[in-house]
């Protein structure tokens, strides 16, 4: 492999599921997941919410320096900072926030944190497609508005947007975005139910090119891999981390793999044949990745799956 980025290894990164579709609070902790801790007060106390949507906190450590960035945001207006604040978090740790993509369930949560920001003209990094105005058309009929983030909106708040449509490191080159993926797999053919508006009109729009991870290279494992919808697919999002660092070692995949429904369905064998054969060490799959692919995931890389959970803090270090 011949890298096009040179994205330097850190000693540890720390991830934490700060959005995304289920919680259970009885999961128990293991040395890579740690859950929120349950104490003799705790039903007095705020609960962490899930929702529709998905956000992840990631802290990167280097030496003795550490720097953290938000991925997504969810589809709550507060909901992300709410978890936040329940967690012990705050929002004024965060240094840079990449969006995945502009469906409105990874940016609607920006709201809530800009209001606990206020005025601090934080980056915002993003694909310049993630502006784009979709819908998805089911064959039932029915139809989906999946609006983008509004410009006047974050221009109000006061957010520095940077858009890129290739790859960019972060945090001192210790964080890579992937920018548009890569498209090489055969079966991996984006989300075919979805237009974006053109003019007066609609047009299709089924590869959704803003869909981009966020990677970091942990020494002597390999990389994790933050993905939060895959619409690029998960196999393409993997590869493509691997072409642009020289890396082929997948320590772990956190995020979304978009295998739920029908449509999708029919690629979830071939999908963990090759996600098998990339032999990533952790696989967190969420929020869209429906329960028949997590209960064959679990099943075919049984020492690499792990249950994601709202509040759950998964740490990464190096061997």
């Amino acid at each position: 492999m011949d890298p096009s980025v040179r994205l330097l290894p850190v000693d540890a990164v720390e991830v934490t599921v700060l959005v995304d579709n289920a919680i259970d609070v009885l999961v128990p902790s293991t040395p890579l997941a740690q859950r929120p801790p349950m104490f003799w007060e705790w039903f007095d106390h705020p609960q962490l919410r899930a929702e529709h949507g998905y956000s992840l906190l990631v802290t990167v450590r280097r030496g003795g320096w550490s720097e953290t960035l938000l991925y997504d945001a969810g589809i709550g207006r507060d909901t992300a900072l709410h978890n936040l604040e329940v967690l012990g978090r705050g929002a004024r740790d965060v240094r840079v926030i990449v969006l995945s993509h502009g469906h409105a369930d990874h940016h609607g949560g920006l709201e809530g944190i800009a209001r606990a920001l206020g005025r601090r003209g934080l980056p915002l990094v993003l694909h310049p497609d993630a502006w784009r105005d979709r819908k998805v058309v089911f064959p039932t009929g029915v139809e989906l508005h999946l609006p983008p983030p509004s410009r006047q909106d974050l221009d109000r708040e006061g957010w520095q947007v940077v858009e890129e449509r290739g790859p960019s490191l972060l945090l001192d080159d210790t964080v890579l975005v992937t920018g548009q993926v890569q498209r090489v797999t055969d079966f991996e053919r984006g989300f075919p139910l979805q237009h974006a508006r053109a003019g007066d009109g609609w047009e299709p729009d089924p590869w959704i090119w803003d869909d981009q991870g966020v990677v970091v290279n942990v020494r002597d494992r390999g990389l994790v891999v933050l993905s939060s919808c895959s619409h690029a697919g998960v196999i393409n999002v993997l590869r493509h981390a691997q072409r642009l660092t020289g890396e082929s070692r997948v320590y772990a995949f956190v995020g979304g793999m978009h295998l739920t429904g029908g449509l999708f369905e029919a690629i979830i064998p071939r999908t963990v044949d090759e996600l098998r054969a990339i032999r990533p060490g952790v696989v967190v799959p969420g929020h869209c990745t429906g329960w028949r692919a997590q209960h064959l995931v679990a099943q075919q890389l049984p020492d690499a799956f792990l249950l994601s959970n709202v509040g759950t803090c998964l740490h990464f270090t190096s061997a």
